[in-house]
């Protein structure tokens, strides 16, 4: 898939969004809209899986290992350290059980046994449940012919959204399986099919598409009205929909530092809450002022993100492309 500039801006931004919200509720202000990247992150999630399906044909199988191996090891390893944490006595408020653990990892929700809130050991690791899931039905319409593949998850995201209305399941995995927050995906699936038939809106229309997404996070943000996934995955697919008018005419400007943090832009949003968690406790004892907490929980998030983003993400990336091309010369040759 050709490199969008554009895209990696805004999972940039996405996850410096979510940075904000937690620092600021760790931090004693509030920036309740960065949990907004979350939705921005889901529209861009089902744009990039349709728009690599039509274009590499990906073997279900094939598709599925391929996201494994880009989501699960860095999010076990944050894990490992969060259960570490947990029996050594660092983390005073978290309860384990195996089961919780093991749910953790497999990406299946399950009820947090310190709060009884559904969200894994890694709390930010609740998106991933979702994104999992997603992979597992994306894969199995890969089966299908590709003419049919947008009906069928059309069709099937629909189905689940409406049986999560009509029953309102309170089992974990139900729960998160029915919620309408999937519809994301499958927005995001919708403009893929657009951007690949050439259907973008021109860049005049893509401004527009940015201003209103833009007045209505920031609407949503003052007013704390609206804040349900069929209010802000609009506004996200509008946000990525003008995005990419510019992308569509070559008008987005060439960013390095931006796209950098594109690049690192998962292992931030795995890791900033540990650094974000350091920097106010260091600060509740120095009674040091909010504001400040602030700018060094932001700053600690987004340093930790590239941190990791170098030590483990790019390393451990290189290494399973290693392997997979070793296979691939193996098997030519037998």
């Amino acid at each position: 898939m050709k490199r969008l500039h554009g895209i990696q801006y805004l999972r940039a931004v996405a996850a410096l969004g979510v940075v904000v919200f937690h620092a600021a509720e760790r931090s004693g202000t509030h920036f309740a809209i960065g949990a907004a990247g979350v939705d921005v992150f889901f529209v861009i999630s089902g744009f990039i899986m349709w728009v690599i399906a039509s274009e590499r044909s990906p073997s279900p199988a094939a598709f599925l290992r391929d996201r494994i191996e880009r989501i699960a090891p860095l999010y076990w390893i944050a894990t490992g350290v969060m259960v570490a944490g947990a029996l050594a006595g660092l983390f005073p408020n978290l309860r384990l059980s195996a089961w919780y653990v093991l749910s953790s990892l497999a990406f299946l929700a399950s009820r947090s046994p310190s709060t009884g809130d559904i969200w894994p050991v890694l709390v930010q690791g609740w998106t991933l449940n979702y994104e999992m899931f997603f992979y597992a039905l994306f894969a199995a319409a890969l089966f299908l012919p590709a003419r049919r593949r947008l009906a069928a998850l059309a069709g099937l995201f629909l189905a689940l959204a409406a049986a999560g209305w009509l029953f309102a399941p309170e089992t974990p995995i139900l729960k998160t399986w029915t919620d309408p927050l999937l519809l994301e995906f499958l927005v995001g699936i919708a403009i893929g099919e657009a951007w690949l038939r050439g259907a973008v809106p021109s860049p005049a229309s893509g401004i527009v598409l940015i201003a209103v997404a833009l007045v209505g996070f920031a609407f949503v943000g003052v007013t704390y009205a609206g804040f349900t996934p069929f209010v802000l995955g609009p506004l996200a697919a509008a946000l990525v929909l003008g995005v990419l008018a510019f992308e569509r005419h070559a008008a987005v400007p060439r960013l390095p530092l931006a796209a950098y943090l594109g690049d690192s832009s998962y292992s931030t949003y795995l890791w900033h809450t540990m650094a974000i968690s350091v920097v106010a406790k260091a600060g509740s004892l120095l009674s040091l002022p909010g504001p400040v907490v602030l700018i060094a929980a932001i700053v600690a998030g987004v340093a930790i993100g590239v941190a990791v983003h170098e030590i483990l993400e790019k390393p451990i990336a290189a290494f399973l492309k290693n392997r997979r091309r070793r296979r691939s010369g193996a098997h030519s040759m037998a």
